[in-house]
Order: structure tokens, then sequence, then C-alpha cells
């Protein structure tokens, strides 16, 4: 059974049984309040309808609706170093149905049995997957301190067909949602509940009955495949402890489309499935012979599509950062380390047109944006990743006395060659060398508070994000072309009234009464690519105000700053600068930041990179602007 088809039956099923088919949500979540368990996407199916669970009315048509299902799509990487086994993935369609304070365990429990059990050719709205219940087990909560053992679910399952020895009992952390496996969930604020999982047997001869050790080993062999979840919420979590029950009982439930795909189409594994072989037949030739490999390019740029489509963009901060990590790993796994215009077209195709058809229209509609960015991220990573692998073989090398390479190597193999941690731990582990993880999330934090920190105070205009390394460079170089139009144009001209910053390119706002001529042009391009190639330390320091404006930095007149003001210099001879030695720099300007540590880092990996000003234009009367890049 195709996967389009299992959708389509589900919705079906339970439409005919009074609920509401809702669309997806959007892959990517808001946090306009403030919710402390809020994330970056949509990790669940029921995460869009919290409000609804703990009891805002649902409406539509100005009419409450109880019962509700849909497809929705989720985002997850937390098993992120799984991917390319049989079972995960990042991106993924959770089916599910809810009851908002209508029915309970009894009917969400024989629906599930129904719809994975009725014939293929049952009547319209009845038809179900024609799964063997033969195959079938189920766990049921054993109970805790927060609430006893679930035995109303237990003797459901049992009379509805299930027999007792394949009804196992287990603990919160199987059976509880959610469940709790680390200090995140455990500070899990919102609904709550136990919950029965169903388990579905893969194997050719099938298994038969099975003790519960049994079971438990056939699960950890992945020999049985959990196939849906029905979560009973009647609990309410505040920063993990339960404060309560909550206004009404709620049914959450999800059976991942993936999985389903798996059993239904007989094979062992979601990547033999009609959701991915499309894709891995263009990534099978991108992923030399390597199988895991080629699960990697296949599952990545799919997420990647999807997360573009919803307005996500590669960054080092947030949703784009987990978006930046993907999209490498699936660069750097490619047999040239590289992903080429027809190859990206082709997986948006794919997805657009074969195997998602007439579903998310958004993806066809921006095919061409999306093949852009994604290989724009490939040429921006493939600048760097050589100079980054010898970095790797330097730092290994170091290394080989304590075999782990420190949280700070790794952060600069991020930081500065552009490395998500998981191709480092990837490289590491081909050398059986151990990797720092808590060292390189505790300079990780570091380095966004200190993002944070500087936020308030950063230069007049936008950076588009501040945690790009070409944005920083293209900030420093801000700066240097600053003093450059000071000398060329003189002191009382050219001085700054606006920037904006992206990865691609700067511009710069500036004052002057005319039109800047060929040689003025030359000029300010001449003295920018000298100070670039004298290779001049940036050093940043923070000092009071009034002490600040003693020195001559540039700053805005009328401008509010701090009792404390950030001033970067620019050539500065002085391991050690003070505000002695500000006289003998070449730029020096009040700044949040950040910058370059020194200016040859504008010359690039490789050290070929140029200043050139693309564009001098009016702005308005007496203000010019330069657009500039590093080519």
């Amino acid at each position: 059974m195709q996967s389009f088809e299992i959708r389509s039956r589900f919705l079906s099923f339970f439409e005919k049984r009074g609920h509401a088919v809702i669309p997806s949500a959007s892959l990517v979540t808001s946090n306009e309040k403030g919710e402390t368990n809020a994330t970056l996407f949509n990790t669940a199916g029921m995460q869009p309808l919290i409000p609804y669970l703990l009891g805002k009315p649902y409406l539509i048509d100005n009419r409450e609706i109880k019962r509700l299902v849909n497809a929705q799509k989720c985002l997850r990487t937390v098993d992120i170093d799984d991917v390319g086994d049989k079972t995960h993935a990042t991106f993924f369609e959770m089916l599910g149905n809810w009851s908002l304070g209508d029915y309970f365990k009894w009917e969400a429990i024989k629906w599930s049995y129904e719809f994975l059990t009725n014939s293929v050719d049952a009547p319209d709205g009845d038809k179900g997957l024609g799964l063997d219940p033969k195959r079938l087990y189920v766990t049921v909560f054993a109970g805790d301190s927060d609430s006893g053992r679930d035995d109303e679910s237990a003797k459901i399952w049992e009379s509805i067909g299930i027999p007792k020895h394949r009804i196992y009992f287990k603990d919160a952390a199987s059976n509880w949602w959610p469940a709790v496996k680390n200090d995140k969930e455990n500070n899990w604020t919102g609904p709550t509940g136990p919950c029965s999982e169903m388990f579905y047997d893969i194997t050719k001869e099938g298994l038969g009955d099975l003790t519960q050790r049994q079971f438990e080993q056939a699960d950890n062999d992945q020999k049985v495949v959990e196939i849906w979840n029905d979560v009973f919420m009647e609990f309410e979590k505040k920063m993990g402890k339960i404060v309560g029950n909550l206004s009404k009982k709620n049914v959450d439930t999800g059976a991942g489309l993936e999985r389903l795909a798996t059993v239904l189409q007989k094979t062992d594994n979601i990547y033999d499935t009609d959701l991915f072989s499309p894709l891995m037949a263009v990534a099978g030739p991108m992923g030399r012979d390597d199988i895991r490999r080629q699960r990697i390019i296949a599952d990545h740029i799919r997420s990647s599509i999807f997360m573009i489509a919803d307005g996500v963009r590669p960054s080092n901060t947030d949703k784009g950062y987990i978006l930046r990590r993907i999209l490498r790993r699936a660069i750097f796994c490619t047999e040239n380390k590289k992903i080429n215009e027809n190859e990206i077209s082709s997986f948006v195709e794919i997805i657009a047109k074969v195997i998602y058809k007439g579903m998310y229209e958004n993806i066809e509609k921006q095919k061409e944006e999306i093949v852009e960015v994604i290989f724009k991220e490939s040429e921006q990573f493939r600048r760097t990743i050589d100079k980054g692998l010898k970095e790797f073989d330097r730092i290994t090398s170091s290394s080989r006395d304590t075999d782990c390479i420190s949280g700070k190597d790794a952060f600069i193999l991020f930081s500065t060659y552009g490395f998500p941690i998981e191709m480092t731990k990837e490289l590491a582990k081909e050398r059986k060398i151990e990797i720092d993880e808590k060292g390189f999330e505790n300079e990780f934090e570091r380095h966004q508070a200190l993002s944070r920190a500087g936020a308030s105070q950063k230069f007049r205009g936008g950076l588009a994000d501040a945690d790009d390394p070409m944005v920083v460079r293209y900030h420093t170089a801000t700066h240097l072309l600053h003093q450059a139009l000071h000398d060329v144009l003189g002191e009382n001209e050219g001085n700054q009234k606006g920037s904006n910053i992206t990865s691609e390119r700067l511009r710069f706002d500036f004052t002057y009464g005319a039109k800047m001529t060929d040689e003025q042009k030359k000029k300010v391009e001449n003295i920018v690519n000298e100070k670039i190639s004298a290779a001049l330390p940036v050093n940043n320091l923070i000092v009071p105000r009034a002490e600040a404006e003693k020195t001559g930095a540039k700053h805005f007149f009328g401008e509010k700053y701090g009792e404390h003001v950030s001033i970067y210099f620019i050539g500065l001879s002085s391991n050690q600068p003070s505000v002695d030695d500000s006289k003998n720099a070449y730029s020096k300007e009040f700044c949040g930041g950040p910058h370059v540590k020194n200016t040859i880092e504008l010359a690039g990996p490789e050290g070929r990179w140029r200043f050139k000003i693309q564009k001098e234009e009016a702005v308005s009367q007496g203000i010019r602007r330069i657009k500039a890049v590093l080519v």
C-alpha cells in the first residue's frame, strides 16, 4: 500500500467517525508567549494543538469542534546521529486524531485497532490497513507515584482481541507522554498523561508469543516496530510537576507515516518505502558506496527542503542553525563534498511532484528559491571545507596523547570552518578519537551569550545573521570602508548614515554631496585591500563612556549609550591594548560586534578574496550608498 493511500485512508476513517480534517501547521513554531517548553520546530502532531488540549475551544466557522484529525509535518533532531539506520529520520509526517473533551480510552483504543486490522476492501470510511492481529503487541502504563497502573486500557485491549500475554506494562520512560528522558522534558509544562503503544512484528517468520523480556529485546533489535501511540491526557504539568487534572480528558494519538509505510510495503527500513526510494535514486550516486551516507543525504535534503519552504534560512542561530547543520552534514556525505543545482532541483521535483504530489504547494511555488538557498550554502561550505579538514588533521595530531578533541577545538572547527558538531564527531569516530561534547556545548553557549550581550549595542543598521562568518567579515569590512571614505573624501565627509549586511554583500550609506568618481572608488578599494593584506589585529575594549569619547572613536551623535561602551579598534600594535594606544589604530568605532580577529580573515580561507565596490549611487540629497563584496 502506497503512502498516499495510507494517509488518505487514515483521514477518511476518522472523518467518518465525526472528526474534522484540519491542515498541517507549519513545520516552524512560534514562541511569542515565551512558553517554557517551546521548541524551534513542531516535533509532534499535538504540538500546534496544545492550547486546545488545555481547554481553549477549537472553532471552525464559529462552531466548537471536539474531534480532529490530520497529517502534521514534524522535525526532530534529537536522534540525528541515528539517521541512516532502519527507522530514524529528521523530517516525518505524524498521522493523528484528537478528542478535545469528548471520547476517551474505549473509543481511542477500539478505533486504533480497527483501522490497523480492518480489511483493505472494507467500504469507504471503514477501510483499514489489513494488518495481521497476530503480529500486534501493545504496551500500557505500569503506574507510579503520579498515577496508578492503567488496568483500564489493558482490559479494553483484551476485550477487543489482543491476548493478555501480548499486553505489557511498562514504566513512565516508555508509557507516559512526554517521556522524561532529559532535563528539557523534565521541565515540561502542558498537558500530560499515560499512553498505550502499538508494535508490529516485521520479521518474515513471525515472532509469535513473547515474554516481556523477549518483547523488549525484539524492540531493541528492531524486529518489532512501534506504529501508533494513544495518549490519554488527564493531567497538567508545570515545570515537570503534575499540578492537577485537566478540565477535560483528552485523547492525542500519533502514528508515524514512515513507520506504517515500512510495515505495509514489507520492507525492513523506511528508506526502501515510496517516501524515500525516489530520493535514494538521486542520493545513491552522490553518496559513494556507503548506504548510510546515501540515506543521510536523502533524509537531510528532504528535511531542508521542507524547512526552507516554511521560511527557514541557514544561519548560526536557532532554526537557521538546525538547517545549516543538516545541510552541511548532507553535503559532507557526498563524494565531491558539494551539491550541484541539477541534483537539488531533482530532489525538489521529486518531493513536490511525486512523493507529496498535490499536498505541499508551497514547495513547488518556491522551487527556484529553495534550489538557490541550498546551492549557496553548498558553495559557501565548499570554500572552507578543505582548510577545515587540514585544521582537523592538525588538531587530531596534537590530540594523540589524550585521544580527545577539546571542546574549544571542536568549536573552532564550527565557528571558523563551519563544521557542524555532528560532522566533527563522524570524522573523530573514523580516527577513533573522542570529543569533549560538553566542552563544545559550553563554548557554543558562551558564544551565544556574548552575541546576545552585544546585540543591544550593534552598529546602526541590520546584520542578517550576527553569527554567520561571512556576515562577520562584511561587518569588519564596513569599518575599513568607513575609514577609507574619510581618507579619500575628507574627514568631514563619508559619515555613516546606515548599514545593512548579509552573507552576500555589505551596503553602506554615507554623507557626500556628489557622485564619487571612478578614481575615488578605486582609491577606497585599494585602501581597504591594503588593510586586509596588512593582517591588522582587531581588538575590543569596554570602557566608561566618558573615557570612550576621548579616544575619538566614531559613533552616532545623539545616540543613547550606556555607562560603559564597547569600542572596536583595527590596527593596534599592542597585544594588550588600552585606551592610551587608541591614537595608533587605523579604525576605531563604538560597536557591539561581532568582528573577525584579524583583517586577513577578510581575504577568505585561501587568501584570494578582494574587496570590490559593485555600485555607488544616491539615496537622497547629500546621502550616497555603496554596495560592496568580497570576491
